[in-house]
């Protein structure tokens, strides 16, 4: 009988794939990955994870390995993600973590205990191609997360398996209630792996200093001041502690932009302001899934993982990297975020957005 690893988070979604696996005959073996070390805050649910991971395991009657990724978190995503935040963008750790650990370090301890195939949880699903695998987005639109593995090398996801890809969640839960999962109706893990519930910017002053500045309005007024550049994100509305000013409209006021040289903090009023407002982007050095292209084609993107797919023409550039231009003009487009192209379903790679041009510019 084949080995095959499965990623056992502790969560429906993992214990599904586990089930799928074993029924089309493979031997399982799950995996729980600690990739953070353990607060005694009440926030961090690794403890209760373990035990329900051991409870599916048992019930499966698969083996089950644990191990710690936790020192390879910090040093290949963590200080990242910390530095990107002192600079005043805003990163989005999980991309890493799919790269540097799930599909990095965790993949090569799968083939350490005899794996063949490394399989996960994700919904998203691997299609072969004509020039090999091919990621191509989730059956459940909704749940898709093609979006988070589009920076893994197409090596590793040949050597995947992602089982769920084409189950709705609510069928997902279904299966795992009809075979005693003891995690059928377990609530879905939200935020950041090693944020968990707790509030984010108590989190970050963990590890960030306060940089105070002011908050300025577009046209210069000063109306407040500010913590930190790396304590606000681009489009934010809580927070900001602006309260009426004389000669202002009742309205809430959104973050549009950062001034690092000044230390300014720009808050429009206006939702959709133009501040606020991009036409293009320019990224870093871009991903490929597919052998990389040379010349503009229309595409689709996402700039955010909740984010509906926008019309977009992506131009290469010589550098390997990339400008994006949209159709329309997108809201709160952020440096430090991904871009992900797509086409017709299926994800092409992306790249961090190192800069935006604004609604009207050429």
């Amino acid at each position: 009988m084949r080995r095959l690893v499965v990623g056992l988070s502790g969560g429906v979604d993992s214990a599904v794939a586990a089930l799928l696996l074993r029924e089309r005959g493979w031997e399982v073996h799950g995996l729980f990955m600690s990739n953070w070390e353990e607060d005694d805050d009440g926030y961090c649910t690794a403890a209760q994870d373990f035990q329900d991971a051991r409870a599916v395991a048992a019930e499966l009657g698969i083996a089950l390995h644990r191990v710690s990724f936790a020192a390879e978190y910090r040093e290949r995503v963590f200080r990242h993600f910390l530095t990107e935040y002192r600079a005043g963008r805003t990163p989005n750790p999980d991309v890493l973590c799919n790269r540097e650990i799930k599909f990095g370090v965790a993949l090569r301890y799968a083939e350490r205990l005899g794996a063949e195939v490394f399989a996960t949880g994700h919904y998203a699903r691997l299609i072969e191609g004509a020039e090999g695998i091919e990621l191509h987005k989730a059956r459940d639109a909704s749940k898709d997360q093609s979006y988070f593995l589009h920076a893994v090398a197409p090596r590793e996801l040949a050597r995947t398996l992602m089982p769920i890809g084409d189950l709705e969640k609510r069928s997902v839960r279904e299966r795992a209630r009809e075979a005693g999962l003891p995690v059928f109706d377990k609530p879905d893990s939200t935020g950041i792996c090693f944020v968990g519930e707790r509030p984010f910017r108590e989190f970050l002053g963990r590890y960030l200093e306060d940089r105070p500045g002011p908050i300025e309005s577009a046209d210069g007024e000063t109306l407040g001041a500010h913590r930190g550049l790396s304590f606000y994100t681009l489009g934010q509305r809580s927070g900001l502690n602006i309260g009426g000013r004389p000669g202002r409209r009742e309205l809430p006021w959104y973050v549009a932009a950062k001034d690092p040289r000044r230390n300014a903090l720009i808050v429009v009023q206006e939702q959709d302001h133009p501040l606020l407002l991009s036409a293009a982007l320019a990224t870093g050095p871009l991903h490929w899934l597919t052998r990389a292209r040379t010349g503009p084609f229309p595409c689709t993107v996402k700039v955010r993982y909740r984010q509906a797919d926008q019309p977009a023409t992506l131009e290469p550039g010589t550098d390997g990297t990339a400008r994006i231009v949209f159709e329309r003009p997108q809201r709160a487009v952020t440096p430090g975020q991904y871009a992900v192209v797509y086409e017709h379903g299926r994800c092409l790679g992306g790249a961090v957005i190192e800069s935006v041009a604004p609604h009207g510019a050429t």
